[in-house]
């Protein structure tokens, strides 16, 4: 496979990965308007679950997810979405990416 279909296949599965992410917000939200299912506490996810790898950016180490089969990651994605997209939990910054299926974390 061509360099240009390996990047374009890449970035479609990431659209797709942030458009099943915003799928599941969605129907959550849905649920929880309905009164099918309690509000869960914010921070109420476990990084300790989430699959995290280490990388190196313009200020210095960080780590990534896009674990997104992760129950505990679509929670920590919701936490986030409540929180525009950058929070603080458990001594680490939090933010989500621009394609919103990906987390980057970092020791505060």
């Amino acid at each position: 496979m061509s360099n240009d279909n390996e990047t374009a296949l890449e970035a479609f599965t990431e659209f797709l990965a942030a458009v099943d992410a915003g799928i599941t917000q969605a129907r959550q939200t849905i649920k929880r308007a309905k009164g099918l299912t309690p509000i869960a506490q914010e921070g109420t996810w476990n990084p300790d679950t989430i699959k995290w790898e280490t990388r190196e950016g313009a200020k210095g180490p960080f780590e990534r997810s896009e674990d997104i089969n992760n129950l505990q990651f679509k929670a920590m994605l919701a936490d986030l979405a409540a929180h525009n997209g950058k929070l603080n939990h458990n001594s680490y910054f939090y933010w989500t990416f621009q394609n919103g299926s990906t987390v980057g974390r970092k020791r505060k």
